[in-house]
């Protein structure tokens, strides 16, 4: 299988935004072109497989058909979720089987000559064309152009055609509707598969020449569905030859000749209809009614006006998302593959919102879960608001079900939504990863503000979300309590956040920072309610016994909410706890036979470890982070960029996000790449279950919110765009309110085009703008801030001091019978003396007192000292003083931030004390690297700020600790130790600053031609 190709034999692919196409015919790649070719109208799915084929992953889905089993415990206890719900295949009327002659064609009994699959982004039109050789001789060119129709739920039109290359006789095409794909058994992979009692049953069946159909139900949930299909037949090449009735389902045969050029055409019309939940056999006849009349019209209206009538539906999403990348083909194609899955499989009614895998495939059971709030709606809100609308409608008509819940976990008030679901109800057995995410309230209350604020859409929030937002936010009132031993700090006990290798934590810090929102909001919305709408107010009191002090309660929670801050890290603790466990080693966190962990290890061993499956921190920052510094969110995306596995596909666009934000350009290109070809690239492995929905709206977050920089501040956009370094220039569009308003980056700078609405109030990088329909708005990026200062390490920088560090530790070791390696060695790069020493005494034969380490540290630092009166000039490395000369030179001050705490001396000997304006060692600081005291502490020294000064360093936890800082970093040394700095040198010789760019602070970047030393090692 290979990507859209030019046709020269060695041309680079042509590569067409607005086409998806796959060509080959591997098996093995064929339930993941299935999932990536799906096509869905927010009810309907139909996976992309053949018609003629008997692929076991093909399968259509319903979004309102779920069969309801009980969980089986061996141990149940009060409050466990009781039954499942799984979404089920229902009957497949994709199916058209070949007969040449006598003889039934199987594909893999002939030879298959070519296979393209092809996805029309503008059209919404699945066309796919295979050319196969039968073992007995003729040669046949198959083409089917499929539509799942947006405007009418459960309809499919298929137009299919058999064209003969050279075979001649008779032809029949097997039209049918199959009952017997069942859901997919469990196995050892949670996120596939389910333990499923009863299932579809099919129950009649009736076929004639002019309509054939199906009826099924349900086992226990007591859902019931009929499927039927008529055709077209706009050849008179192909005529009608009989109907009947097969062992699971129904099938319609059409007949005609072929000859060398010549074809058969047919066109296929199949529809769903389906009942509620405990349903009566009464309700068949609807359903057949129902469908027949929705074929009559498919009929009439034939597949090229359907088609017609289809582009017309996307050509909406497209002027919305007003999507072009200038450079990069290649992106602008997945982005636009992304949005069109999304889209398609959003609900058209309040009956439901996006599952995990919308209507892709069976993975995660066809439940949803938070994420469709967090990731798919914020794309919705602004590009097809009628969409994200729906999904909260329908979280309101199952509150019920969510106050159910609460009252299961024994929450006297309020709502608490189930973390897993498809009808409503909790289908999670595993209450740690499951119930325990009360995060989801707070996740359901972000998604309402933001809808409200995008499309101004009061009434929605007068009439359900007040009343959602009061329901979920009394329940923080009832898990979490003013802790006095916090000072009486607000903190929330027992629950798990987004990140599922941690579970039932207290103050995990998502939570805490999302409820806060959510608290404030709800009071607010409750005072706005109040005031503009007093009746439905009083109704809302009334009916839900909303207290006068409710919302004062909830307001002084949010107040005091336990956010702590790390004292030694400057991080976000993500939990009270987790700073306390053991990091997994470095092998571990780059095994690849290890990914996923769940697969591998049992939860508890995952939860004794500092390990992140997915954002975490990190999303809280991005989501709720408005009031925390760039540089505070700097030093907690590189810290928890350490301990993040990605073994979630919702990880790399949050990390994309904030990266952006904070001036990691290349971290965030990264993660967004990553977002974008999930499935393209199946890089976990298992997109033929289904498409990740999350990670494909994350692609679109990654992009607008990442490098456009949208937020929402005072219910207003705001946005600041910057350019990615591989793209010329890039567009996008926001719909917000009444009003389109183009974006458009390139190198000059931004500009803003309010294409409709009358007026439209926004902020660029924190700046009031307005503009009127038919105006633009052109703005230069940021200016290039001047750097002032270069602060440089001493050891592996300028000199090689390290070799009188490694003689000195070396000495010690064999003196305590310690172990001492080039591992220790490297550990201790860019490590203070006592840090070094807790390094070296990990493996010693025993234990050692406080007392007994301060003297070892003595003792090595003597020895140490006696070596540095051996040093002279020429230790110094090649270009070392001409690096610090040329910043001087260049009428920049220059100051030295050395982990050494002998570093005057060291700087004595080699003769170049006078070359710094300031000098901070580690006598002069109580944090070692990779904290960034000892390079503010240096910025301070030069009575400058640290986005004036320029770091550079040879060790990794130097790097940290200068971008922690807010500085850019120089790399000095190997790309596999040092592949977070900004720029990398093989060698301070190849050191610059006259080829180095006039800009500092995080987004500095070193020219092309500046950094070509790298490219020697």
């Amino acid at each position: 299988m290979s990507a859209d190709a030019g046709t020269a034999p060695h041309a680079a692919p042509v590569v067409d935004p607005w086409q998806l196409v796959h060509r080959g015919h591997d098996r093995a790649g064929f339930a993941q072109d299935e999932s990536l070719f799906a096509l869905a109208n927010g009810s309907l799915g139909v996976r992309g497989g053949l018609e003629e084929d008997d692929s076991p992953s093909q399968g259509c889905f319903l979004a309102g058909v779920w069969e309801r089993s009980t969980i089986a415990y061996h141990e149940r206890f009060t409050g466990y979720a009781r039954a499942t719900d799984t979404r089920v295949p229902v009957a497949d009327a994709s199916r058209i089987r070949l007969r040449l002659g006598d003889a039934s064609i199987r594909l893999d009994e002939g030879e298959w000559l070519a296979l393209e699959r092809r996805l029309d982004l503008r059209a919404g039109c699945y066309r796919r064309t295979l050319r196969w050789r039968a073992r007995g001789g003729g040669t046949l060119e198959i083409t089917a152009e499929r539509l799942v129709v947006l405007d009418r739920p459960g309809l499919l039109a298929i137009r299919y055609r058999v064209r003969s290359l050279d075979y001649r006789g008779p032809i029949a095409l097997e039209s049918a509707i199959d009952t017997a794909r069942a859901a997919v058994g469990q196995g050892d992979d949670p996120r596939i598969g389910a333990h499923l009692h009863g299932g579809l049953q099919l129950h009649d069946a009736q076929a004639g020449a002019d309509l054939a159909w199906v009826a099924q139900h349900t086992t226990h949930s007591d859902i019931r569905l009929v499927c039927a299909q008529t055709h077209r037949l706009t050849d008179p090449a192909l005529s009608f030859r009989n109907a009947a009735r097969t062992p699971h389902g129904v099938v319609q045969n059409f007949v005609g000749q072929l000859a060398p050029g010549s074809e058969v055409v047919l066109e296929k019309f199949a529809a769903w209809a389906w009942s509620q939940p405990e349903a009566a056999a009464a309700v068949d006849p609807v359903l057949l009614s129902s469908v027949t009349e929705t074929l009559a019209s498919a009929g009439h209206a034939g597949f090229p006006s359907l088609l017609a009538g289809q582009a017309g539906q996307l050509d909406a999403l497209w002027r919305a998302t007003d999507l072009a990348i200038d450079g990069a083909p290649e992106v602008e194609q997945a982005l636009r593959f992304n949005l069109f899955q999304l889209f398609q499989s959003g609900s058209r009614d309040d009956h439901g919102s996006v599952a995990a895998k919308g209507l892709t495939g069976e993975g995660y059971e066809g439940h949803c879960f938070w994420d469709a709030e967090v990731f798919m709606l914020p794309v919705l809100a602004t590009a097809a608001p009628q969409l994200a609308r729906h999904m909260l409608a329908w979280r309101h008509a199952t509150l019920d079900r969510a106050r159910a819940h609460a009252r299961e976990l024994n929450h006297a008030r309020g709502a608490l939504y189930p973390w897993r679901t498809i009808a409503g109800d909790e289908c999670s057995a595993y209450f740690p990863g499951g119930s325990a995410q009360y995060h989801i309230n707070a996740d359901i209350a972000w998604a309402i503000r933001l809808y409200v604020d995008a499309s101004g859409d009061e009434v929605f929030l007068r009439d359900m979300g007040t009343e959602m937002l009061c329901e979920t936010a009394r329940i923080w009132l009832q898990v979490g309590h003013f802790n006095p031993r916090r000072g009486g700090a607000f903190c929330i006990p027992e629950v798990t956040g987004p990140d599922e290798y941690s579970a039932l934590v207290d103050n995990n810090h998502y939570t805490n920072r999302m409820a806060q929102r959510h608290l404030r909001d709800a009071a607010a919305t409750v005072a706005w309610l109040a005031a503009e709408h007093p009746a439905e107010h009083a109704a809302l009191a009334a009916r839900i016994d909303l207290a006068a002090d409710e919302a004062a309660e909830w307001q002084r929670a949010a107040d005091a909410m336990y956010l702590p801050v790390d004292a030694e890290l400057g991080i976000f603790p993500q939990d009270d706890g987790f700073l306390d466990k053991p990091r997994l080693t470095p092998a571990q966190m780059r095994d690849p036979a290890l990914r996923p962990l769940l697969l591998h290890w049992h939860p508890l061993t995952i939860y004794r470890h500092q390990v992140c499956k997915q954002a975490d921190t990190v999303l809280a920052l991005v989501m709720a982070g408005e009031d925390v510094d760039t540089a505070a969110k700097r030093r907690n995306l590189d810290y928890y960029e350490g301990v993040t596995v990605h073994d979630s596909t919702l990880s790399a666009s949050s990390f994309a996000v904030l990266a952006a934000e904070v001036g990691r350009d290349a971290e965030a290109y990264r993660y967004f790449l990553d977002t974008l070809r999930v499935d393209l690239d199946d890089s976990h492995g298992n997109a033929g279950h289904g498409l990740h929905m999350a990670a494909m709206a994350g692609s679109w977050l990654a992009l607008g919110w990442g490098f456009g920089g949208l937020r929402v501040h005072g219910g207003q956009p705001a946005l600041a765009p910057q350019l990615p370094a591989a793209w010329k220039s890039y567009r996008f569009g926001l719909r917000w309110r009444d009003a389109q308003l183009r974006i458009e980056a390139d190198a000059t700078g931004v500009r803003y085009t309010l294409v409709e609405g009358s007026a439209l109030d926004f902020l660029h990088r924190g700046q009031p703008q307005r503009l009127r329909k038919g105006e633009s708005l052109q703005l230069p990026h940021p200016s290039a801030h001047p750097l002032k200062a270069v602060i440089f390490d001493l050891d592996g920088v300028l000199a090689d001091t390290a070799v009188l560090h490694r003689a000195a530790w070396q000495q010690l070791a064999a003196e305590i019978d310690a172990p001492f390696d080039e591992a220790i060695a490297e550990r201790m790069k860019g490590v203070d003396r006592m840090g070094s020493l807790e390094i070296l005494l990990e493996r010693a034969p025993r234990r050692y007192s406080d007392a007994e380490k301060a003297e070892l540290a003595a003792r090595k630092n003597a020895r140490y000292v006696e070596l540095i009166g051996t040093l002279t000039p020429d230790n110094l490395l090649p270009g070392a003083r001409v690096a610090v000369e040329s910043v001087r030179h260049a009428g920049l001050k220059t100051a030295l931030a050395s982990a050494s705490r002998n570093a005057p001396q060291l700087l004595d000997r080699l003769g170049i004390a006078g070359l710094f304006d300031c000098i901070v060692d580690a006598n002069r600081i109580a944090r070692s690297k990779p904290d960034p005291e000892i390079f503010l502490a240096a910025a301070a020294g030069l009575g400058l700020a640290p986005t004036d000064c320029l770091g550079v360093e040879d060790a990794a936890a130097g790097i940290a600790s200068i971008h922690a800082a807010g500085m850019a970093a120089v790399g000095i040394g190997q790309a596999e130790a040092l592949a977070e700095a900004d720029v990398l040198l093989s060698n301070i010789a190849a050191f610059d600053i006259g080829r180095i760019t006039t800009t500092s602070g995080p987004s500095a970047r070193l020219p092309a031609a500046a950094a070509s030393p790298c490219n020697q090692n």
